[in-house]
């Protein structure tokens, strides 16, 4: 319903900023001023800006898949035209105000036309590099010590990833890399730490490839997931969603399957001992916790009756309840959920609504680490953040 409200606003930025854009050109040459260009460039405009809406209200086609993931690609482009106009715009009333130059070079056309130019080639500039920056898969690494004797283990190598989003964004050929990335690093333990679905089954580009391809996922112990707030059956629009009020969210039974098939345990708040050495405990989303859950276990109940001189490494997809889990005997915790805010600015606000929005923290005894995700939600680009592999080295003493 959110987005039904928004909708006005939407409509007066992409109103201002196709206004804008005329201007400009109008500026340029009076070749542009013609009506039959004005009504072309209008047009264009305006496919672009509603590709999204197009989308969300076509049926399941390769035309609608298309239209998706444009209108994802223009969420992206947007926001750094926004952010650029405003900051031109009020750059120019601000000296306009100053008077600190003749009014002459303030209405200038010439002016206007240099000032639109750098705006246009920075917007593009970011956009492009945010598109291919979304592609690149890196590899960051972590050390910890767990103060605890593990008879059969010295060390434990795991490998994080979070937030694959697999739908109209991130496809077979971005999973391949993840998994390839992952392989190379031969780890113990492979975890899954949510949203490994964008809320539609519908929206994966070849579920069985898809399947085949993380079912080639290699560890000594194992593939484990638990699920996020994404990886539920909704339809979703811009990021906002359409629901009933205190209708429950669950996992389409498909996506389950998937990674049933794909040889992939998931975790719905309960844990498992492995070779008899560490627990690995998974819970269920803090918003919406699916199928058969109506409250989740607290982080005392998680702990309560298992044995804590072994260590405990909790998956939880929102890093949420830290001091808790800590207090809990809790050692290592994994978590996603935040993406690094994926586009600057974003990442700055992130940073101030969670305690750990991405990287290490430590809580006690307890470790914490967050990463910013390997896949993409609504907007298709990466600016100032990266996706990311996480290998985490745990060293038992």
């Amino acid at each position: 319903m959110i987005a039904i409200f928004l909708s006005p606003i939407y409509i007066i930025i992409n109103f201002y900023i196709a206004r804008w854009l005329l201007s400009w050109m109008q500026a340029c040459s009076k070749h542009f001023n013609k009506r039959r260009i004005r009504v072309l460039v209008i047009t264009i405009y305006t496919f672009f800006a509603s590709a999204l809406v197009i989308g969300f209200l076509l049926p399941p086609s390769p035309l609608e898949r298309v239209m998706k993931l444009i209108g994802n690609y223009w969420l992206g482009v947007l926001l750094y035209v926004v952010l650029t106009v405003i900051m031109a715009d009020g750059i120019r009333l601000v000296v306009k105000k100053s008077k600190k130059l003749p009014e002459v070079y303030v209405r200038s056309k010439r002016v206007f036309v240099i000032a639109g130019t750098v705006c246009i080639l920075t917007i593009a500039t970011v956009s492009i590099y945010g598109a291919i920056n979304a592609r690149i898969i890196r590899t960051t690494r972590y050390e910890v010590t767990i103060e605890k004797d593990v008879e059969k283990l010295k060390d434990l190598k795991i490998a994080l990833v979070a937030d694959l989003h697999m739908g109209y964004n991130i496809g077979t050929p971005h999973i391949k890399k993840m998994v390839e990335k992952i392989n190379k690093e031969n780890p113990d333990l492979v975890v899954i730490a949510g949203d490994i679905f964008d809320n539609e089954y519908e929206a994966l580009d070849n579920p069985k490839a898809i399947t085949n391809t993380l079912k080639k996922l290699k560890s000594k112990y194992g593939v484990y997931a638990v699920y996020g707030n994404h990886d539920i059956k909704e339809k979703i629009l811009a990021g906002f969603t359409f629901s009933k009020k205190g209708e429950k969210k669950e996992s389409d039974i498909r996506m389950d399957q998937l990674l049933e098939d794909a040889n992939i345990t998931l975790l719905r708040d309960d844990g498992v001992l492995i070779d008899d050495s560490f627990y690995l405990y998974g819970r269920p989303d803090y918003r919406r916790p699916g199928r058969g859950i109506t409250v989740r276990k607290t982080p005392e109940e998680i702990t309560e009756n298992i044995d804590k001189t072994k260590p405990i490494i909790v998956l939880d997809h929102e890093p949420n309840e830290l001091q808790e889990l800590a207090d809990a005997g809790v050692d290592l915790d994994l978590s996603g959920h935040t993406h690094d805010g994926q586009l600057f600015p974003a990442n700055i606000t992130t940073a101030l609504m969670w305690e750990n929005s991405y990287g290490y923290l430590k809580k006690g005894n307890m470790h914490n680490i967050v990463t910013s995700g390997v896949g993409l939600f609504g907007p298709n680009m990466r600016v100032g953040t990266i996706a990311e592999i996480v290998i985490v080295d745990v060293n038992f003493k």
